[in-house]
């Protein structure tokens, strides 16, 4: 019964991307004039929780290079100046701007040392992502969500091609009993997008002049249970950790012609259930 709520509240969010997504499927490529900027960061606020572990109980010669045992699952990553990784930042309510300029590093994902680099993907709709495996060992990247793949790479250094041709977001995970690997990627129909640096920077660029709603938005740090996949490999089922829902932090930025706009997102472990209210 858990399994089943999971299943329909994954269905209901994935549902809930992709209308966001279709409102924005008549974005219109414009020449931009006076475009300004939005730069900001991602702050946590508060005690920062313990990074959850996982045994790695798999390929440990090649997962387990340093002899660590260990893998964090790297849903929550702070640096030292309190700046969080990996949150995606956008405009919500833009209808036409520049032409698609995502960063070619978010479009390619490398499965190495059996973790996914990077963490987080952004990729245009109808654009296309690219998937590598540095790993003399089999890894199988199964994609749920917007998109539907289960992509074996049984050799070392094997790239395959996926366009992605629906909006919203992906989970993506190894279906070969390396429980520990998970990313997400989100495919977008407009460039006005960002994914936090190491120090919790991000920066829009082009952006034409108006007051806008801009998000940030965060894959959710907690792990929440324990749910079964299948080994592709040993063929029996194995515990993989289930994740809680993303988060969402809303606000109003105005941008000036040829200037720049700062926003500061800060977040925190406080009542997450409240993260999508406007502050």
């Amino acid at each position: 019964m858990k399994q089943s709520r999971l299943a329909v509240a994954l269905a209901l969010f994935v549902l809930l991307w992709a209308t966001r997504g279709s409102a924005q499927s008549g974005y219109q490529v414009i020449t931009v004039n006076d475009g300004g900027t939005i730069t900001g960061t991602v702050k946590w606020s508060g005690p920062v929780p313990k990074g959850s572990m996982v045994a790695i109980n798999k390929d440990p010669e090649v997962c387990d290079p340093q002899g660590q045992k260990k893998r964090d699952l790297e849903r929550l990553i702070v640096a030292a100046n309190g700046g969080v990784a990996n949150t995606v930042v956008f405009l919500k309510d833009i209808s036409k701007g520049k032409a698609m300029d995502l960063p070619e590093e978010h479009q390619f994902l490398n499965q190495k040392t059996c973790r996914y680099e990077p963490h987080v993907l952004l990729v245009p709709t109808d654009g296309t992502l690219r998937i590598k495996s540095s790993d003399p060992i089999l890894h199988t990247v199964h994609m749920s969500g917007a998109s539907d793949y289960n992509l074996p790479f049984p050799f070392a250094n094997q790239t395959v091609s996926r366009t992605m041709n629906r909006n919203g977001i992906v989970d993506l995970r190894c279906n070969a009993g390396h429980v520990w690997m998970n990313a997400e990627m989100i495919v977008v129909a407009h460039p006005y997008y960002a994914v936090t640096d190491d120090d919790g920077n991000f920066k829009l660029t082009n952006v034409p002049p108006g007051e806008y709603e801009i998000e940030a938005w965060h894959e959710g740090w907690k792990v929440t249970g324990q749910g079964t996949v299948y080994d592709v490999m040993t063929q029996m089922r194995v515990s993989r950790p289930t994740f809680s829902d993303p988060v969402e932090w809303t606000k109003r930025v105005k941008v000036p012609s040829n200037g720049t706009a700062s926003v500061n997102f800060t977040i925190s472990e406080k009542r997450p259930e409240m993260a999508s209210n406007r502050e």
